[in-house]
């Protein structure tokens, strides 16, 4: 893993924008089509209005599978996940071979489909983010390292519900769901390439649990460390309480 570090959430957003777009121009000229899997939430909407707006990618070549999504939220509902793609990726795309996960209906039925679905090949890249509580995906502390199984009925810990409170998606944490349909962690390290997108101060905190430390399943995304392809985005409010010492380690792997 290497991490990239920029001067603000702008030129963050449009580095790994451009990482994202090379590679699915890569996999459309190698193979015809490019898989990918789309995360959602505020950190990732400059990310992706770079990215669709870009040219030269073949979008009705992309296939895109859903990260994660609230169980019995409607996807009318501002915080549906499913409405985040819809409106930062989907529409502006024009991309027709989609897979939604959908936690308002049969949910073993919904995963059974996208986990069939998402077998068919490999994924060429994965578009991610962490937690204010390091979660990857909506696995949150301690997140199961062990399962094979693509996707997870999760339980969602206060911390993660309070973040979606604090982004404006509810009012308050009463109306946040308490469980969620996940990607599993070894799930999203079959990836062949991962894009972390991860600014602001707020993501201080999490920035340090998962990159300094041990890798263990209380800092979630400190399973990305193991991934010989992800590249981290900060910027300089998310590295904050980095030491500096961490910094210059991961630069120099990206250097070599």
């Amino acid at each position: 893993m290497i991490i990239r570090v920029f001067e603000d959430k702008a030129s963050l957003s449009k580095a790994a924008a451009e990482e994202a777009a090379t590679a699915l121009r890569r996999a459309i000229k190698d193979r015809g089509r490019a898989r990918i899997i789309a995360a959602t939430g505020m950190a990732q909407v400059d990310f992706l209005r770079i990215l669709t707006s870009t040219d030269g990618i073949d979008w009705p070549q992309v296939e895109m599978f859903h990260l994660d999504e609230y169980v019995g939220l409607p996807a009318t509902h501002p915080a549906s996940f499913r409405k985040f793609l819809h409106e930062h990726l989907v529409d502006r795309t024009g991309m027709t071979r989609v897979h939604f996960l959908d936690g308002d209906v049969d949910l073993d039925k919904v995963l059974t489909a996208t986990s069939t679905a998402l077998r068919v090949a490999p994924v060429d890249v994965a578009f991610v983010g962490i937690g204010e509580n390091g979660h990857l995906a909506f696995n949150d502390p301690p997140a199961d390292f062990e399962t094979e199984e693509p996707f997870l009925i999760v339980n969602l810990d206060e911390a993660c519900r309070n973040q979606q409170v604090g982004e404006g998606w509810f009012k308050d944490l009463s109306e946040v769901p308490r469980q969620a349909l996940s990607m599993s962690v070894r799930q999203v390290l079959k990836a062949n390439q991962i894009i972390a997108v991860v600014p602001d101060a707020r993501k201080a905190p999490a920035v340090k649990l998962c990159l300094e430390g041990e890798i263990r399943p209380m800092a979630p995304a400190s399973i990305l460390r193991s991934h010989p392809a992800t590249t981290v985005y900060l910027d300089k409010l998310s590295i904050a309480l980095l030491d500096p010492a961490t910094i210059s380690a991961y630069a120099a792997a990206g250097s070599r």
